[in-house]
């Protein structure tokens, strides 16, 4: 029992800084296909279809993953439940799964959903923070930003961050990544989510 209490509390102190550092015209396909409905449990970089969780992007130059826990099969960051494929020079189209980091069977966004069940498509635009911009992309349904880091050690930061749009692909309570006591807690239906975490108003880069 006191083994399963620590392992908790290491993934949610592995996890805390997830949304708190994020707080510091296309339309993605909203297909749920059957075999999206259930992610396979075991740790993969891959979920079938070309969208790969640890995805490496381009930026300037330069490479990086999305900012989060290192739960690649090579220790690539990315954020908790996603897979990516590039679908631009500045864009990037997600799919945002009920899964939690490391591989633990956390029904880590969705506590009464299946663990692994396919909750959001997302689409993603890489560009710059400023106060007018993320007004701007609000308006639009970009109401999460989300930042990169470095794959190779010695590469600079880059002033760039990826604006996120989620849209539900079915309807379900969204009480995590904290479940049962999330201040992101809200009913989500099919269709773009307003209410997710909206951050899109703090400069991420701010001291």
């Amino acid at each position: 029992m006191r083994t399963k209490i620590l392992k908790k509390l290491m993934l949610l102190a592995l996890v805390s800084g997830l949304f708190i550092g994020c707080e510091k015209n296309d339309i993605v396909e909203t297909s749920n296909s059957g075999q999206d409905l259930t992610l396979k449990k075991s740790a993969t970089n891959d979920n079938g279809q070309g969208f790969i969780h640890g995805i490496k992007i381009k930026i300037d130059g330069y490479d990086y993953y999305f900012a989060g826990p290192k739960d690649g099969p090579n220790g690539e960051s990315d954020v908790p439940g996603h897979y990516w494929r590039q679908a631009g020079p500045n864009k990037v189209n997600g799919k945002h799964y009920n899964s939690g980091p490391l591989g633990s069977e956390w029904k880590f966004w969705a506590s009464e959903e299946e663990l692994g069940e396919y909750l959001y498509t997302v689409k993603g635009i890489i560009d710059i923070w400023t106060p007018e911009l993320a007004e701007e992309y609000a308006k639009k349904g970009f109401v999460h930003r989300h930042e990169f880091v470095p794959v190779m050690e010695g590469t600079p930061p880059t002033n760039k961050v990826i604006w996120l749009k989620h849209i539900a692909v079915k309807s379900f309570n969204f009480d995590g990544p904290n479940a049962p006591n999330s201040m992101h807690e809200h009913l989500v239906t099919p269709g773009v989510d307003w209410d997710f975490p909206n951050n899109y108003f703090m400069d991420p880069f701010a001291e």
